[in-house]
């Protein structure tokens, strides 16, 4: 998955308003934001489960498992990814997210 760069880290204080433009509530917008956000979770988590996996075997003890600097690293580049909420909150803001109204 592509993170866009200029997402921010950390949380940001927005007003209600802004979010209400596309569906007309503010709550819908939250409810599209929330799905997005489970979305993008699930796909980061199984591209960090798969690019675990090729360091995992069963024979490994648990002094194998801390010294492998590899998948040392590719643990802190996941964890220094911006949450999923905040890229989920980015998209919507910036017209990028598709939805369908159930009313359709």
């Amino acid at each position: 998955m592509e993170i866009k760069k200029n997402i921010p880290n950390n949380t940001i204080t927005r007003k209600l308003a802004d979010f209400d433009h596309e569906t007309g509530n503010v709550y819908k917008s939250i409810n599209v934001i929330a799905r997005r956000a489970n979305q993008i979770a699930a796909e980061l988590k199984s591209e960090l489960t798969r690019k675990l996996s090729d360091f995992s075997s069963p024979t490994d003890s648990m002094e194998e498992t801390y010294e492998n600097r590899e998948q040392i690293e590719i643990s802190r580049y996941y964890e220094r990814l911006p949450k999923p909420v905040i890229i989920a909150t980015e998209e919507y803001l910036d017209d990028e997210i598709y939805f369908r109204d159930g009313k359709e």
